[in-house]
């Protein structure tokens, strides 16, 4: 045994698994890195030093040989008894009859419910072939956790899955969750809450790491220039000093009215699919007395830098997954069978804030917290140092309603239909020269109603007298215009000076 002195605690280490740098401890306090393998873990509890290339082979091989497993059975319909079933299977280094050798420690693999996930998988049109060659073809990928919580994410090469770590009650949870999971699916596929694609649990020396397959809401591939965990709530949501020193922070709900106080602005029909789509879902998540999730929301800013494909541009010609991207999840029919084309955008939804074009990556995470008793206990002792209303934990019906109006009023926002029209229009042109040249025949026309307006009133009321413009009659009736004359004339007046600018500054 070797002993770790830190801060009056004396940390036991025990020996590394044979053929793995892999390392058990028990935790006294909380605390932070110590040696090169081995990680800080809260709240007390037995936890995993692991080389991580050892946990993610692991992972690879068990997740491989459950798909290839379940290729044997027959195809029929999901079953209530299905969604409890749990297949455990042993996978000693040596090898079996039914097992292949490996060079990881010998572990066992807990495979939850794998006809009802299949059937989730093949709903989604993912084909057995693909998500191993997803998985388990490439290393995977680590990512730094930003929560609050433990859980280690692992991305695979080809950005398609995310795979979590997940605690016990939320693995307890998900599982007891899956027929009703079940229902929402196949009432309407196209979805903001997290796609499941797998539910899985090794077992190696006494110590349990479950992991559940999601789809990936961020594409790798696209440059995020913004990051957001929203929850609706104020209370200790802001960005800490070490997140933000990342190269990717991820902000919160009060740094996003701060650095986006004016919103993101979708066009009528965007902004009224996104809401309804996070309408229904908050009521299904309301319905399984689910709270405390988030919105995560990545906005890409088009006008800063060209996009940046990456190691995505193959692997999205050849879409794997139906209803994967945001603007997938939130338009067109249901019965579409087919995924839509991908494009230099990866599925994201146009949006614009202030002069910016911006693409917007969103989905809702952390679904696998119910407000048993504890988060009632948690809710009453915050309630009584803090306004009750302002803090995370809260009752699942309060807390949909305050998630919806943080999302329908601060965050989207709906841009009026008219000025819509004419941006897109305008926004469509190749130069800007050709935008100055619109922009100079949409003021004429309008110069040409005004003119037409005021003769006509001069006709029906003859001039009391002549006014300083020429002709232009003083009569109170015969200066009546149509409303939208003067709003629109300026308007394109400071468009039209703005375009101007940017037309000299480009050919200076």
């Amino acid at each position: 045994m070797q002993g770790t002195q830190l801060t009056g605690f004396v940390f036991t280490i025990a020996k590394p698994f044979p053929n793995a740098n892999v390392f058990f401890s028990l935790h006294l306090q909380d605390w932070r890195i110590i040696g090169p393998f081995i990680r800080g873990w809260k709240k007390g509890s037995w936890s995993w030093r692991k080389d991580s290339q050892a946990l993610k082979g692991a992972i690879q091989l068990g997740i491989g040989y459950a798909v290839g497993n379940l290729s044997s059975k027959p195809d029929r319909d999901v079953l209530m008894q299905d969604f409890s079933v749990v297949e455990t299977v042993f996978l000693p280094s040596e090898g079996s009859n039914l097992t292949p050798a490996h060079h990881f420690p010998d572990f066992r693999l807990k495979t939850y419910a794998p006809l009802a996930f299949r059937y989730f998988r093949e709903l989604f049109g993912i084909k057995p072939d693909d998500y191993l060659y997803s998985i388990c073809k490439e290393p995977l990928i680590e990512l730094s956790n930003p929560g609050a919580s433990s859980s280690w994410f692992y991305l695979t090469s080809d950005d398609e899955f995310i795979i979590k770590t997940v605690q016990h009650k939320e693995a307890e949870f998900l599982q007891k969750l899956l027929p009703g999971y079940y229902m929402n699916l196949n009432q309407n596929p196209r979805t903001l809450l997290p796609k499941f694609y797998g539910l899985y649990c090794i077992q190696c020396g006494g110590v349990t790491v479950r992991v559940v397959v999601m789809n990936n809401v961020l594409p790798r591939a696209m440059k995020m220039h913004f990051k957001y965990d929203l929850k609706g709530s104020s209370y200790k949501r802001r960005a800490s000093r070490k997140e933000r020193v990342k190269n990717s922070p991820t902000y919160k709900d009060l740094d996003f009215q701060e650095m986006h106080q004016d919103g993101l602005y979708f066009d009528p029909d965007t902004y009224s699919a996104l809401i309804k789509t996070l309408q229904r879902d908050c009521r299904v998540l309301e319905s399984f007395k689910i709270m405390d999730y988030s919105l995560l929301l990545g906005i890409h800013v088009l006008d800063r830098k060209p996009l940046s494909r990456g190691n995505r541009c193959d692997s999205r010609r050849g879409q794997k997954v139906l209803y994967s991207t945001a603007l997938e999840s939130i338009q067109g029919n249901v019965k579409d069978p087919e995924p839509v084309a991908d494009d230099d955008t990866l599925g994201g939804i146009p949006a614009k804030h202030k002069d910016e074009n911006l693409l917007i990556f969103l989905g809702i995470i952390d679904i696998l917290q119910s407000y048993r008793f504890i988060k009632k206990v948690e809710h009453s002792w915050k309630a009584l140092v803090h306004d009750g209303d302002t803090v995370s934990v809260h009752r699942p019906c309060f807390y949909a309603d305050r998630f919806l109006k943080f999302m329908s009023t601060t965050v989207f926002r709906k841009l009026h239909r008219k000025f819509w029209l004419l941006g897109k229009l305008l926004l469509s042109l190749p130069c800007i020269r050709s935008r100055f040249v619109l922009h100079a025949c949409f003021l004429y026309i309008l110069y040409i109603s005004f003119k037409r307006s005021i003769f006509k009133k001069e006709k029906e009321f003859p001039p009391c007298r002549k006014g300083v413009f020429s002709g232009v009659s003083q009569h109170p009736h015969s200066m009546t215009l149509p409303p939208p004359c003067f709003p629109l004339l300026a308007c394109s007046g400071c468009v039209s000076y703005t375009t101007y600018r940017k037309l000299q500054k480009k050919t200076s």
